[in-house]
């Protein structure tokens, strides 16, 4: 683990396209950007595509990074972690134009609120990552953006640019399918 005073020296090194501090930077943060962008992608190859692009960008913008406190880490954390979102989100729409699991029925559906624990809360992080990894592309990026990444309707309907209600519907399908997905795969053992 570095401390600040390294990560900034090896975040200087980046701004000057040092190699070296580029690739320290890249093994440093590689496995924390996988895991974000794994969330989104279905296949290994996607995955290595969306990470590599996002380091691109961080590399081409990372002279903007800025931190008002003294959690440095922490900070430079949430930037990438915006940076790998969006770019996961941009590959998914460069490469599922004609998805047609984009659904907007906001007038069709009312999304019903559930006030008991379901089988979803019971499972651990990484295992709700494999299931939702089985959701259709754009049910699995509005389950992540809302569920794991914490973003309102508001905010995925711009990112995404659906309707609030069709963000609404996708994840309610994707929570119903989720649902579906573990009574096939975890039966309780008599």
């Amino acid at each position: 683990m570095f401390s600040n005073i390294e990560l900034n020296i090896i975040i200087q090194g980046c701004i000057n396209q040092d190699r070296n501090n580029q690739q320290a930077f890249y093994k440093y943060f590689y496995g924390y950007s996988a895991s974000i962008c794994m969330r989104y992608t279905s296949k290994k190859e996607d995955l290595f595509e969306v990470v590599n692009d996002g380091f691109l960008k961080i590399f081409k913008e990372i002279q903007t990074f800025r931190t008002p406190n003294d959690n440095y880490t922490a900070t430079l954390k949430a930037w990438i972690r915006r940076i790998m979102i969006n770019t996961s989100i941009d590959h998914y729409r460069k490469y599922n134009k004609n998805e047609p699991s984009i659904v907007d029925v906001d007038k069709q559906l009312e999304i019903q609120k559930v006030d008991y624990e379901t089988p979803l809360d019971k499972l651990s992080y990484d295992e709700v990552v494999k299931l939702v990894q089985q959701l259709s592309p754009m049910y699995k990026m509005v389950f992540n953006m809302y569920v794991i990444d914490g973003l309102n309707h508001e905010e995925i309907s711009k990112q995404l640019n659906i309707s609030v209600g069709t963000s609404k519907s996708n994840l309610s399908k994707a929570r119903l399918n989720v649902m579906k997905i573990i009574e096939n795969n975890y039966k309780p053992t008599v």
